[in-house]
C-alpha cells in the first residue's frame, strides 16, 4: 500500500507540470520515459507506477488537470522514448500551393490565417514558459523580431496575445510592410496595448528570456540581408551567452525551407512552431517542435498527404517532438545529484566510514529512495502552495 500510494503521488506531481504534454490518441499510444542514466530498478518502478496510475479509477486532486484526459480512451505503459507524431512534411512549392488553396477553396482570408497562426505561436510560447515558471516569478520578458512579410504579421499577432497573457513584450520591426492595410492595423492593435515597437534591436537584447524569430517564412530564399543578417547573429549570441530561449515561427530564419541550414550558420532555435503543417527542413529538427494548424480541412490534408495531429482539448497547438530531457527527468537528475552530494558529505565527516557512498547505495534497502523522493516532492508541493498563497496576498 505505501508503494502504491507513493507511485500515485509521484505521478500526480509529474502530471501537475506535464499535463499539456501528456497527449493521448484513440489510434496511437504514447509513453513517458525516464533518463537512460536512471538505474534499471528505478526505471522498473517508473513503468509500473505509470501502469498503476493509468489503470486506477479517477481521483479528485488539485495536482493534475483532468481536461488533459477528456478524450483519452487508452494508453500503453511501456518503457521507451517519447513517441514523435508523424504529420508529414511539405516542401516550399507545396506549402505555397496549400496556402493558396486555403484562401480559395475554403475561403479563408489572410487576416484569419494570420490570427490563427499568431495565436498558435503565443500558445506554444506560453506552454514552454509555464513549465519553468513559479507563481512568484515576474512575467517573462519577450522580444519578438518581425520581418516584412506574413511571418512578421504572425509575430505581431503573437505579441498581442502574449501581452494579454501577462507577459512583457517588445517588438522589433525594422521594415514595416505597406503592402496591405492589415499590417498597419496589426501595429495599431499592438500600440493600443502599449507594446513598445522598435526599428532596431535594443542594446539590452540579452536581457530577454525569450526571443521570437518571426522574420522569414517558407517563401524565403537566398542569404539574409541587412539589417536581418546582423539581427540573426545577435539572436544566436543571446542564445549562446545569455541563455535566451529562441522560438522560431514556421521556419528558422535563414534556413532553406527544404534543406535546412544550407548556409552553415549553426543557427538552431530551441523551439520550432510549424504553422499548418511542418516544412521539409523540420524533418530532422532535434529540439522541441510544435504544430499549430487546427483549421486544416481534411480534404486538403489528404490532397497534400499530411495529417492533423490529435490536438488535446481546446488547444490550438500540439507538441509533436519533445526533444531532449523532459522536465521530470531534469528534476529527478537534480534530486539524485543532491542526494549523492549529501551522502558524500556524510561519508567525509564520518572517519569510521569504511564504504564509499556509491557502495552504500548499491546495498540500500529497497524502498528507501522512493520514500526519500516522495518526501522531496511533498516538501516541494508545500513550497509551491505557500508561494501561491503569498502571491495572492
Amino acid at each position: 500500500k505505501p508503494m502504491v500510494a507513493f507511485r500515485r503521488f509521484a505521478f500526480l506531481q509529474v502530471l501537475r507540470f506535464k499535463s499539456d504534454q501528456l497527449f493521448l490518441s484513440q489510434r496511437r499510444s504514447y509513453s513517458l520515459s525516464p533518463s537512460p542514466s536512471i538505474a534499471p530498478r528505478q526505471q522498473q518502478i517508473f513503468a509500473s507506477g505509470l501502469a498503476i496510475f493509468v489503470s486506477a479509477q479517477p481521483v479528485s486532486s488539485s495536482f493534475y488537470n483532468p481536461r488533459a484526459f477528456a478524450s483519452t480512451t487508452c494508453m500503453e505503459a511501456k518503457m521507451g522514448d517519447f513517441e514523435e507524431i508523424d504529420t508529414g512534411y511539405l516542401d516550399a512549392k507545396s506549402a505555397a500551393a496549400l496556402d493558396e488553396e486555403l484562401m480559395s477553396t475554403p475561403g479563408f482570408t489572410l487576416e484569419q490565417l494570420m490570427e490563427l497562426a499568431g495565436f498558435s505561436v503565443a500558445e506554444a510560447v506560453y506552454t514552454v514558459l509555464n513549465e519553468e515558471s513559479k507563481p512568484s516569478d515576474r512575467p517573462a520578458k519577450i522580444l519578438l523580431v518581425c520581418g516584412p512579410g506574413n511571418n512578421g504579421g504572425d509575430g505581431l499577432v503573437a505579441a498581442r496575445h502574449l501581452t494579454m497573457f501577462g507577459f512583457e513584450c517588445v517588438i522589433v520591426y525594422p521594415k514595416r510592410s505597406s503592402r496591405q492595410p492589415h499590417y498597419t492595423n496589426l501595429v495599431q492593435q499592438c500600440q493600443g496595448l502599449s507594446i513598445k515597437i522598435l526599428e532596431e534591436m535594443p542594446e539590452n537584447y540579452g536581457d530577454y528570456q525569450v526571443i521570437v524569430d518571426a522574420i522569414f517564412g517558407f517563401s524565403f530564399e537566398g542569404t539574409p540581408r541587412e539589417p536581418f543578417a546582423t539581427i540573426l547573429k545577435q539572436i544566436q549570441h543571446s542564445q549562446a551567452d545569455n541563455n535566451s530561449l529562441v522560438v522560431a515561427v514556421d521556419v528558422p530564419s535563414g534556413w532553406h525551407v527544404n534543406d535546412g541550414d544550407v548556409l552553415g550558420t549553426g543557427y538552431l532555435p530551441d523551439v520550432l512552431v510549424s504553422l499548418t503543417t511542418p516544412k521539409l527542413s523540420a524533418k530532422n529538427y532535434p529540439k522541441r517542435h510544435f504544430v499549430g494548424g487546427r483549421f486544416l480541412p481534411p480534404a486538403l490534408a489528404e490532397k497534400y498527404n499530411v495529417r492533423m495531429p490529435p490536438y488535446p482539448g481546446v488547444a490550438q497547438v500540439m507538441e509533436i517532438n519533445r526533444g531532449g530531457a523532459t522536465r521530470w527527468e531534469k528534476e529527478y537528475a537534480e534530486f539524485l545529484a543532491a542526494k549523492e552530494a549529501k551522502e558524500f558529505a556524510t561519508y567525509a565527516d564520518d572517519k569510521h566510514q569504511t564504504h564509499h557512498p556509491q557502495q552504500e547505495r548499491d546495498v540500500q534497502k529497497e524502498g528507501e529512495w522512493e520514500e526519500d523522493y516522495a518526501l522531496y516532492l511533498a516538501e516541494k508541493e508545500k513550497g509551491h502552495r505557500e508561494e501561491e498563497t503569498n502571491s495572492k496576498l
